[in-house]
């Protein structure tokens, strides 16, 4: 099977047990995103800061790999015109039901952001990408199809999982795995995910991330570092993650 499919069915199995990027935001944070009082996440505990969106009333706004009813509802609220990506049937499904609940249109498209994005060139405003790239084994196409279909002075909102996460066994105790981790060339690593329900997931360097961004023609304007929202690491203060904020100015 194919890792992308053997990754969407694992984030199904997630959603049906409750886990915390699969849970739809109740009718009462949709009622305050709308005056004003709200945050979203690209990585796990920092909210992203509301200056990096600008206003977003009337704007055009993907959020990729960005379902399950958390982050495109709270969009929506504050005036913008949402399409949300993502090729999990149990994120998508909870997209429709958050609209169907408060009486909005979304776009929802279920496909695989390896493969070329179903958009024209210069389609939309902002992109909002929170941490999804580590199920992904090459990158570099992605943040090209993002520059594609970003008009031009567009935002491209992202997060990141920078690679330390997966040198550590599950209790974050003892170093196991080499960098980088890849499934898919490492048997042991294989196993060990088919095993423990990671799902396929693959490190990525800073240099592949912010570097690849600048590759595709980014311009990096900011950026901000996360750690785990849990564990060892967490309680270490260990970054983690990165956020970042790009902007297509060509």
């Amino acid at each position: 099977m194919e890792y992308q499919k053997i990754n969407a069915e694992t984030i199904n199995k997630w959603c049906r047990e409750g886990w915390e990027w699969g849970t739809m935001i109740p009718h009462e944070e949709y009622e305050k995103a709308k005056f004003g009082e709200w945050n979203v996440y690209l990585t796990p505990t920092k909210c992203v800061p509301h200056d990096w969106f600008g206003n977003l009333h009337g704007k055009k706004l993907l959020g990729l790999a960005s379902g399950g009813g958390q982050q495109i509802p709270i969009f929506t609220a504050l005036g913008a015109e949402c399409t949300v990506l993502d090729y999990s049937d149990e994120q998508c499904n909870s997209e429709r039901l958050v609209a169907e609940r408060e009486g909005y249109h979304v776009e929802i498209i279920q496909a695989d952001m390896t493969k070329p994005l179903p958009f024209a060139d210069e389609t939309f405003d902002i992109i909002f990408h929170p941490v999804s790239n580590c199920y992904v084994e090459n990158v570099l196409p992605i943040f090209r199809e993002c520059y594609r279909i970003l008009k031009k002075d567009g935002i491209f909102l992202g997060g990141y999982d920078i690679g330390i996460n997966y040198i550590f066994d599950n209790n974050e105790e003892k170093m196991m795995y080499p960098l980088p981790f890849n499934p898919l060339n490492n048997p042991q690593q294989y196993e060990d995910s088919i095993e423990n329900d990671w799902g396929i997931q693959f490190s990525h360097t800073i240099e592949e991330q912010i570097g690849g961004q600048l590759k595709a023609g980014f311009t990096l304007t900011n950026l901000y570092e996360d750690t785990n929202n849990t564990g060892k690491l967490h309680d270490l203060n260990v970054p983690s993650f990165i956020a970042t904020r790009c902007i297509k100015y060509r």
